[in-house]
């Protein structure tokens, strides 16, 4: 259940969840992202930093530019304890 409240955590900050929202059409650098969410360099680099120490984001370097990945996988085991949390039986 731990990494369950990590990751409900991560998506209490409105940054974060623009970040992921932004990474669901496709791969993102730090500036691409700082276009998408409308924050600062600063600001996009600490949040990813989190979202990656959660499992949510992954890195890959292409040449000198690192890009960042949603890890759909994880985020969508946080989807599926949301839903059978709501499902009525």
């Amino acid at each position: 259940m731990g990494e369950l409240a990590i990751g409900f955590g991560l998506l209490s900050d409105a940054t974060r969840v623009g970040i992921l929202k932004a990474l669901a059409s496709g791969p993102k650098n730090v500036a691409a992202l700082c276009k998408a969410v409308g924050a600062r360099r600063p600001t996009i680099s600490h949040h990813v930093g989190l979202l990656k120490l959660g499992g949510l984001v992954r890195s890959t370097h292409k040449g000198r530019s690192v890009m960042y990945t949603a890890d759909k996988a994880r985020i969508g085991a946080l989807a599926a304890v949301l839903a059978r949390m709501t499902t009525r039986k």
